[in-house]
């Protein structure tokens, strides 16, 4: 891997540090590379085999975080808003860098898994139209649900406003609960795909994104990092089309 200055690979591992940050730090002494301290900002090293440690505490290198949070309601997917609380606000400390970012929307009144990262490639990969990344959700209903609209999602359905969707899976659970599994992320698509059907949302959980199943025991509006087999498996997922 390529030499990385030690202002640049500071501001990119600790929560809340600029670079001008991270040269006051190297200026008090609080700085150390493999044990010696560094002062010279412009000092290179190996981000994957340099140990570094700011006040005696070793800094691990990641080169990018992907970080599952399960979304609470009322809640919006962006990097900030003035008026209601974001995604990002919901990190703790030591999850928290500059340019972190969630990778896709869920609408403010539904909950569960959101990706934050700040891995641009991994995002447009798998936010992009020709991937089709399935994401899968638990849905409850004002009526029920027929078998003839598990047909009309399958069919690949028109919704309001004459925007055509892509065949979706839906699988009954009980007569007003189901899983919904999109392969495409059109605006309230899955609101408006129930509307289409003479039915209505009341509850909304995304599930899943490629293969990471949110985690069952991240309670709402608590986070932590994806697992490597995890990350892998956002994109990874055996598509339909």
């Amino acid at each position: 891997m390529p030499e990385m200055r030690l202002d640049k690979f500071l501001s990119g591992q600790l929560p809340k540090i600029s670079r001008t940050g991270a040269k006051e730090l190297l200026k008090k002494g609080l700085v150390t590379v493999d044990g010696v301290i560094v002062k010279k900002y412009d000092y290179k090293l190996d981000p994957e085999k340099s140990v570094v440690a700011v006040s005696g505490e070793r800094v691990t290198y990641r080169e990018h975080l992907y970080i599952m949070l399960n979304k609470p309601a009322g809640v919006v997917c962006a990097v900030r808003d003035k008026i209601t609380p974001t995604v990002m606000e919901l990190l703790p400390e030591e999850l928290r860098r500059q340019g972190l970012f969630p990778a896709g929307r869920l609408d403010k009144d539904s909950v569960g898994f959101v990706l934050l990262t700040d891995d641009g490639e991994l995002a447009h990969r798998m936010l992009s139209p020709v991937s089709h990344v399935p994401k899968k959700y638990f849905v409850r209903l004002e009526k029920p649900v027929s078998d003839s609209v598990c047909e009309l999602f399958a069919s690949g359905m028109t919704i309001d406003g004459g925007e055509k969707c892509l065949p979706a899976e839906l699988e009954i659970l009980s007569p007003k609960e189901c899983f919904v599994t999109l392969h495409e992320g059109k605006f309230h698509q899955i609101k408006r795909m129930f509307e289409a059907a003479g039915n209505s949302v009341i509850y909304l959980k995304r599930i899943q994104i490629g293969g990471a199943i949110l985690d069952e025991e991240l309670d709402e509006g608590k986070a932590r990092l994806l697992e490597e087999n995890e990350i892998k498996s956002l994109i990874s997922c055996k598509q339909i089309f």
